[in-house]
């Protein structure tokens, strides 16, 4: 099999290599020769943040909650009344079915374990 060959991206530049002195022109330091540069101070007041009472934040949270609630509830599709309806009556139907059918299995089980006991 032949090598694969890499043709140059004619897109990429070279890479350009920068002096010490280069970077420390970019980066605001004083050059090496004893030319100085202004020095600039930067403050820095921080900000402090007053403790908020603990009851207060949990009131707001809990508040927050049930708005938050409450927007949710606004997307739900409810169902109607006569689906409702119809879910309500085949959830009875098939309680009574497997009740109906456990107690007959337990009726059986019961028979047989006195049967076997005694």
């Amino acid at each position: 099999m032949g090598r694969l060959l890499r043709k140059k991206d004619p897109g990429k530049k070279a890479k350009k290599v920068q002096s010490a002195a280069e970077v420390g022109r970019q980066l605001n330091l004083p050059a090496a020769q004893g030319q100085t540069q202004p020095v600039v101070k930067k403050t820095y007041t921080p900000v402090s943040k007053a403790p908020a009472p603990k009851e207060k934040n949990f009131i707001d949270k809990g508040i927050q909650f049930l708005r938050e609630v409450k927007v949710e509830l606004k997307k739900v599709t409810w169902p109607s009344r006569k689906q409702t309806m119809g879910s309500t009556v085949v959830v009875l139907v098939i309680v009574s079915i497997i009740s109906l059918f456990l107690g007959v299995v337990d009726a059986g089980l019961s028979g047989l374990i006195r049967a076997v006991l005694q």
